[in-house]
């Protein structure tokens, strides 16, 4: 892409470019089922130990677009706690950044059924930006010193939830320390964020469950994102849904519970802005593989 073509798309995208693209953490459109990425208070709430993998291409098409990659594991320790390890890679333009964060939670029963967890996260991230990749927009990003810097983080989270339904806050990272910003070219101060995430399941017939959720992220300085989404689970095997990320895209998920431990998810986002000239759509593959021992066995695959 030519530096005259990626000035016009700035301009034609403005403010909500900025908002998706400049100084976000990595955004998922199968946020439901990865929701330690969010939260270190989800750790080992699925009462067994549980490994997490997604692949995420942006705008596909687009020079510089967001890629990511994640994996995260938890399990439960023990009654009341539960422990987690996230890693992720996330590229954008020049720069990379790696994520290596360990996460705790503790829970306390407030009913018979209903569970309150509270967590932290803790670890770092590896920031590197090479301005010689890239497509520059003058020559003065040319001359800037490269960026190769571990920046601590630290998060905290609360996830009040039962088998049925679920709602949290959190703040994934308390520090602002230094990020890439992708519309000014340059090093900038990381913005706080705060994610809202929540859910609910619903038998619909004894094959169907339905599951409404929400996620809801607010960064410093910018609009609100809110993502709404509507899944069906079908059989307890299929799943099927749609995904709306306000101002910005539509989604299309699907899933298969290959076995009681292994689930694929999919899904395909369209771009509802000016981006969509340039631009294919996001893919994302997700999966889920349950580590659960003969003695302790799924009664039905769950749904979050």
């Amino acid at each position: 892409m030519n530096i005259k073509l990626r000035v016009l798309i700035v301009g034609l995208v403005g403010l909500s470019f900025q908002t998706l693209f400049a100084q976000q953490d990595p955004q998922f459109t199968q946020y439901m089922y990865n929701t330690l990425s969010v939260n270190p208070a989800y750790a080992g709430s699925r009462g067994h130990a549980s490994a997490i993998g997604v692949l995420r291409s942006q705008w596909v098409g687009l020079d510089g677009a967001p890629r990511t990659q994640t994996f995260s594991l938890d399990t439960p320790i023990g009654e009341h706690v539960g422990l987690g390890l996230a890693i992720a890679n996330d590229e954008l333009g020049p720069s990379k950044e790696t994520y290596l964060d360990l996460n705790f939670s503790y829970t306390i029963m407030t009913s018979d059924t209903r569970k309150l967890s509270f967590g932290l996260k803790g670890g770092g991230r590896f920031l590197d930006i090479d301005f010689s990749k890239g497509n520059a927009q003058s020559e003065d990003v040319l001359f800037q010193n490269n960026v190769s810097e571990f920046l601590p983080t630290l998060g905290a989270g609360v996830y009040w939830h039962n088998d049925r339904n679920y709602l949290g806050f959190s703040i994934p990272n308390l520090f602002t320390d230094q990020t890439y910003d992708d519309i000014q070219q340059t090093v900038a101060a990381e913005r706080l964020h705060l994610f809202i995430i929540g859910g609910i399941v619903t038998d619909l017939s004894s094959t169907t469950k339905f599951k409404p959720a929400f996620l809801v992220k607010s960064v410093t300085g910018a609009p609100l994102i809110v993502d709404l989404s509507a899944n069906f689970m079908f059989y307890e095997k299929l799943r099927l849904g749609l995904s709306y990320r306000w101002d910005d895209s539509v989604s299309g998920l699907a899933g298969f519970q290959i076995t009681p431990q292994l689930l694929v998810g999919y899904s395909y986002d369209y771009t509802t802005t000016e981006l969509q000239r340039f631009n294919t759509g996001s893919h994302e593959i997700t999966m889920r593989f349950d580590l659960i021992s003969k003695t302790k066995k799924i009664k039905s695959p769950r749904f979050f």
